[in-house]
């Protein structure tokens, strides 16, 4: 689906909620915090002086309770509403652990101006110092601005608006763990101003739907290649490995990369460093060169689980060798 009506006068905002921190309160029964805040709660919190909005509760859950349908259904709700004439941009609240994975694939797959912002909280509306509303209040800002078109999917948290290709969260407990290593935010929130100082790149695939079966494997010192062989047992769609340093593997992971191409399983190289292209000048078995000559794909700065995304996007598309390398690339 693609946003490419002509804007109306009074554009509404949508906000979609999904459950995550920004919804949980302390509940004695269960011992801790569980989603329990809902639309209208929120919109309830929010000052008078914004746009017109409309509120919709697609699930309350942990993001860490999401499966790929959850994610689906999100991709399906924010496409129908970016093609109504009367909704000027959306707004989604979002558990923290899997918010940059939803964000990715929104980018990837959402044609179209109108903005996508994705925000949430790191602590309860029990909490003393619970910022949730505050980012909301900063994101639906960023939905309405019309700086903000163009932009892509969006994370917005602490006032800093960070491109979705970039983001990640980078701290268990911190409220500002979202952050662009090696790039920092595209833009910001001061006051009622929407600052925008950085338009990412950005290329759309079509969409349709997710190929589940693609594994992520991160490597470290020492680490035996038996886990990718195991898993090639049973002919994975896809297999995306967060490499060392620029994208290189130990020399004794190379036999199991073969056996995954022999099997026309498409093999992506992230880098398990925050930020960074993968890439490497070196002439070892392993590196760059190695890999590129067994038909790796390497990612541009995408860290494992967007790339994992990527290529389940790509995977629902196509099975062709070439065409999943030219959508790749």
């Amino acid at each position: 689906m693609s946003d490419l009506q002509p804007p109306v006068s009074n554009p509404q905002i949508a906000i979609l909620t999904t459950g995550g921190t920004i919804a949980m309160r302390h509940d004695a029964e269960s011992g801790g915090a569980v989603p329990i805040l809902g639309a209208a709660d929120f919109t309830a919190a929010l000052p008078p002086d914004l746009p017109e909005m409309q509120t919709e509760e697609l699930v309350n859950l942990p993001s860490s309770h999401f499966t790929l349908e959850t994610l689906h259904g999100i991709r399906e709700r924010v496409g129908a509403l970016a093609a109504k004439p009367d909704v000027g941009g959306i707004v989604i609240t979002h558990g923290t652990d899997t918010l940059e994975e939803t964000a990715c694939l929104l980018d990837l797959t959402m044609a179209g101006e109108k903005p996508v912002v994705l925000t949430g909280a790191m602590r309860t509306v029990s909490d003393i110092g619970y910022e949730g509303y505050a980012n909301l209040l900063a994101a639906v800002r960023v939905a309405a601005a019309s700086q903000a078109r163009n932009l892509g999917a969006v994370i917005v948290f602490n006032d800093e608006i960070h491109a979705a290709s970039c983001v990640t969260k980078m701290h268990t407990l911190s409220p500002a763990t979202f952050q662009s290593p090696g790039w920092g935010p595209v833009g910001r929130v001061e006051g009622g101003s929407v600052i925008v100082g950085r338009r990412p790149e950005r290329s759309i695939l079509p969409w349709h739907g997710l190929e589940p079966d693609v594994l992520l494997f991160k490597l470290a010192v020492g680490m035996p290649s038996n886990l990718l062989d195991d898993a090639l047992e049973k002919h994975p769609s896809g297999i995306v490995i967060e490499a060392l340093g620029g994208g290189r593997v130990p020399p004794w992971w190379l036999s199991s990369i073969e056996r995954a191409r022999d099997q026309d399983t498409p093999v992506v190289i992230a880098s398990r460093c925050p930020s960074g292209r993968v890439w490497d000048a070196y002439g070892y078995p392993g590196a760059h060169h190695t890999l590129e000559s067994m038909g790796c794909l390497f990612t541009a700065g995408l860290n494992g689980q967007k790339a994992r995304i990527k290529l389940m996007v790509i995977l629902a598309i196509t099975r062709e060798a070439d065409e999943i390398e030219d959508l790749w690339n």
